[in-house]
C-alpha cells in the first residue's frame, strides 16, 4: 500500500514551518533582498524553535530527523523567502559530509557546534575555475608532521562570512585528480584565512556569499575527514542528503509564485471580468500547480529513498534538475500573469523570478543533474 498522507509528527512541522515563514519571513523578505542583509536574527529564532540542524542526531544535540521531514520545513521557509532560507540550509550542505564521515570525536566537536548555538557552517567546494568540474580545484593540503597546511582561494560560498568552520576539499595529491581529493573541517578562525567581499548576486540576496582565501592555513591531521583521497566521494555523497531539500525550497518558491498569480489574476479585471477567467491565464496557472505536485512528488521520493537506508543519487538528481526548471517557469509564468506590473519591484514576483535562477546553478546545475541521471539510468540498464 502508498500511503502519501504526512504523519501528525510531520504535519505539526509542516505548520510550525508554514507559520514560521508567514510571522517571521515575509514580511522581512523585501528589505533584505534590498539591503543584502544577512538574515542573522530570523535565523536564531529558526534556531531556537528547532527548525535548523534537523538532521544531526540526537546524540549530538540534534532532532535526528529524516530528510524527508527536512523537505517539509524547507519547502514552507522557502516560500517566505529562499535567500533566507538559504542563508539557513547552508548549515545542512556543510554538516553533510560530517555526517557522512565524520568520527565521534569530530561530530560532536563541530556538529555540537551548530545544536549547541546558533552557528553556521559552510561547504567549501567550489573554485574561481572550478566549479561543475571539481576536478578542476587547485587548493592544496600538504601533510606537515602532525598538521596539514591549505593553500588556495574558494569561490561562491555561502556563508562564508559568518561560518565558525568549512568544510574543505583540497587535493592531498593532484597526481591521482579526484581519487587524490581529501576533505578537511577547517576552523574559521585559523591564522591565514581572509574572507572577500559580499557578492552582490541575482537574486537571494539575503544569503552571505563570498570568496575566501587559505594561505598556510595550518589545522591539525584529526580535522581530515576520512582518510587521504576519499575527500572526492565525501563531498559528492553530501549531495545525496541535501539535493532534495534544495529541491524543496524550489517547490516553496514555485508556490509561492502560484499563489501570488491566483490571487492577482482574480482581483485583476480586464474588459469587465477577471483575468483568471480567461483560458489564457487560466491554463497557464494550471500548468503551475500540476508542475509543482509533481516536483513535491519527486521531492518526496527522494528523501524518502535515503532515508530507508537506499541509495537516492538518481532521485535526487531528478528532483533537483526537475523542481529547480519548474520553479524558474512558474516564477517567469507569475510575472506575466502580472503583466507590466510583474516587472516592477512593488510586486513580489519581480524577487521571486530573481530568486529562482540559482535553482538551476547552485548544488549542481539542471545540467549537471542531467548527467548523472543518465549515468545512473544506464549504469543500472
Amino acid at each position: 500500500m502508498i500511503d502519501f498522507t504526512l504523519s501528525d509528527d510531520q504535519k505539526q512541522l509542516q505548520e510550525l514551518a508554514r507559520k514560521f515563514s508567514k510571522e517571521e519571513i515575509a514580511p522581512k523578505a523585501a528589505l533584505h533582498d534590498k539591503e543584502g542583509k544577512f538574515p542573522r536574527e530570523v535565523a536564531e529564532k529558526a534556531w531556537a524553535l528547532g527548525l535548523m540542524n534537523t538532521h544531526i542526531s540526537t546524540e549530538f544535540g540534534g532532532l535526528g530527523l529524516g530528510v524527508l521531514d527536512g523537505c517539509i520545513i524547507t519547502e514552507e521557509l522557502a516560500y517566505g523567502c529562499t535567500g533566507m532560507c538559504t542563508a539557513m540550509e547552508a548549515n545542512a550542505l556543510a554538516a553533510a559530509p560530517v555526517m557522512v564521515a565524520g568520527n565521534d570525536a569530530q561530530k560532536a566537536e563541530f556538529l555540537g557546534m551548530l545544536t549547541a548555538e546558533p552557528k553556521f557552517a559552510a561547504y567549501c567546494v567550489t573554485e574561481p575555475g572550478a566549479g561543475s568540474d571539481v576536478s578542476g580545484i587547485r587548493t592544496l593540503a600538504k601533510k606537515d608532521g602532525e598538521d596539514y597546511v591549505i593553500n588556495g582561494s574558494k569561490m561562491w560560498i555561502t556563508n562564508a562570512s559568518v561560518a565558525s568552520w568549512y568544510f574543505v576539499l583540497a587535493y592531498t595529491d593532484p597526481t591521482l585528480k579526484h581519487k587524490g581529493m581529501s576533505g578537511f573541517i577547517v576552523p574559521a578562525d585559523a591564522k591565514g584565512i581572509t574572507v572577500g567581499k559580499k557578492e552582490w548576486n541575482m537574486g537571494q540576496r539575503a544569503s552571505d556569499t563570498r570568496g575566501l582565501t587559505f594561505d598556510n592555513v595550518r589545522i591539525p591531521a584529526r580535522y581530515r575527514l576520512g582518510n587521504e583521497g576519499e575527500g572526492f566521494k565525501i563531498a559528492m555523497s553530501a549531495f545525496d542528503h541535501t539535493r532534495p531539500t534544495v529541491a524543496a525550497g524550489a517547490v516553496g518558491l514555485a508556490k509561492r509564485a502560484m499563489d501570488e498569480a491566483v490571487a492577482y489574476s482574480m482581483t485583476r479585471k480586464t474588459f469587465g471580468q477577471p483575468i483568471a477567467s480567461y483560458q489564457a491565464i487560466s491554463f497557464l496557472i494550471a500548468e503551475m500547480g500540476m508542475n509543482i505536485e509533481a516536483a513535491r512528488m519527486l521531492v518526496y521520493k527522494a528523501g524518502f529513498e535515503i532515508d530507508a537506508g537506499r541509495r537516492n543519487t538518481k532521485f535526487a538528481a531528478m528532483a533537483k534538475a526537475f523542481a529547480a526548471d519548474m520553479a524558474m517557469k512558474v516564477a517567469t509564468d507569475a510575472v506575466q500573469v502580472f503583466g507590466g506590473y510583474g516587472y516592477s519591484e512593488e510586486y513580489p514576483v519581480e524577487k521571486l523570478m530573481r530568486d529562482a535562477k540559482i535553482y538551476q546553478i547552485y548544488e549542481g546545475t539542471s545540467q549537471i543533474q542531467r548527467l548523472i541521471m543518465a549515468k545512473e539510468i544506464f549504469d543500472r540498464a
